[in-house]
């Protein structure tokens, strides 16, 4: 067992104190994690776990990789806040950064801190542009839990509660484009999708459907909001995962790994649709010179190390290993690059615990789909070692 401190922290307090003062939001997991390295999480006891988690898709590059780490700590000693009233080095860096790895026209930016956040923002500015209130989403869509992302979203699970929600936003069949068209009228500003579901089960749509989306959004004057703060960053193998289907939408959804682990969600649009009218929408943190340091050191790690190259080489290996198992208990094995779903004949719960008993973190996407993100710097033995303890994991359970 590796050691982390000289001197031991009480995981039991520890646990003890959030679960007095939580909002109660969270499942949380009986370990409290205090250090990473890699791939790799250490909790207060000194235990080690392999993160297939990413910390929920947002570390990309692992944790605590020493550029990024040596660009927050640079940063951080020269300025810290910066709002867009200002202008500043930092951010007009980014944006040149990241506008040359999007596709098409998507060169005008909206800064702010989450992917919900972004999903907001997309939601608001479709609406501004178009001057068209509806915005058709698919069932099966995670876009977060935020009022107008919420709306967005289809799980009943999360939307309980919270009614009445955002009006004019409507829910039809994914990787439907029947159901899609039926469902556009003149009062439609913008269709807002996945590229895969990730909350869903790991669901990916088809290159057919995406293009021909794509052709019935230009018809109806209608724009293509894809959300891809998943997705994006390497995470499926290409810069993002709308490459694959060869489209590019009007307006892009970031978030999760952009900036190796700070908090940031981008909003990304076509220029030809304008700029917003001052005072129209804002975020006191958005575009932060530390943000934006940590994004630029990841968007160019993420290059120099090739792991969008990477994630597809693993990811194919992966996806081939696991697709190579045939169980009773294994329904199917979905995904693209280093972002796997397996989705089970049973609850995906016991699964987990399994895991993490054994020193594997991993995520759940639904209630029977076990949802794998690693980091997208992980060897090839780690995903060796992951791959044989799933398999151990999934072949014991059938015998409990």
């Amino acid at each position: 067992m590796d050691s982390i401190h000289e001197t031991v922290i009480d995981q039991a307090n520890i646990l003890s104190v959030e679960d007095d003062h939580t909002s109660g939001a969270y499942p949380k997991r009986p370990a409290a994690i205090v250090r990473g390295e890699g791939v790799h999480l250490w909790d207060a006891e000194g235990r080690r776990y392999l993160d297939l988690t990413s910390g929920q898709g947002v570390a990309l590059l692992g944790h605590t990789h020493p550029e990024l780490v040596k660009a927050v700590q640079e940063q951080a000693a020269r300025l810290i806040t910066c709002p867009e009233i200002f202008y500043n080095d930092l951010r007009q860096a980014f944006y040149e950064d990241l506008a040359e790895k999007l596709p098409g026209n998507l060169s005008r930016f909206f800064l702010c801190n989450s992917g919900a956040e972004a999903i907001e923002g997309a939601i608001k500015i479709a609406r501004l542009f178009t001057e068209r209130t509806q915005v058709i989403s698919t069932r099966g869509g995670f876009h977060g839990r935020t009022l107008g992302a919420l709306s967005a979203t289809w799980n009943p699970r999360y939307r309980k509660g919270f009614d009445p929600l955002l009006p004019d936003i409507q829910h039809v069949p994914f990787n439907d484009l029947e159901a899609m068209q039926s469902a556009i009228s003149e009062k439609t500003a913008a269709v807002l999708l996945e590229v895969i579901q990730g909350e869903n089960g790991v669901i990916p749509c088809s290159t057919e459907y995406m293009q021909n989306l794509r052709r019935l959004c230009d018809q109806h004057g209608v724009l293509l909001i894809l959300d891809e703060v998943q997705t994006g960053l390497g995470r499926t193998g290409r810069w993002f995962a709308c490459l694959q289907h060869e489209v590019t939408p009007n307006i892009l959804c970031l978030g999760k790994g952009i900036a190796g682990g700070l908090p940031m969600g981008v909003v990304v649009w076509d220029r030809s649709l304008g700029t917003l009218p001052s005072g129209s929408h804002g975020s006191t943190f958005g575009g932060n010179p530390l943000v934006c340091a940590a994004a630029r050191a990841t968007l160019r790690i993420l290059e120099e190390e090739q792991l969008p190259q990477a994630a597809a080489s693993n990811g194919e290996t992966l996806l081939e290993e696991l697709r190579g198992f045939h169980h009773p208990l294994l329904r199917e094995v979905r995904g693209a690059g280093l972002m796997i779903g397996l989705e089970l004949r049973q609850r995906v719960t016991p699964v987990l615990k399994k895991l993490m008993s054994q020193g594997i973190l991993a995520l759940p996407a639904g209630p029977t789909v076990l949802r794998l993100l690693p980091p997208l710097i992980i060897a090839r033995k780690d995903l060796e070692f992951a791959t044989e303890e799933i398999i151990r994991t999934i072949e014991e359970m059938e015998n409990d």
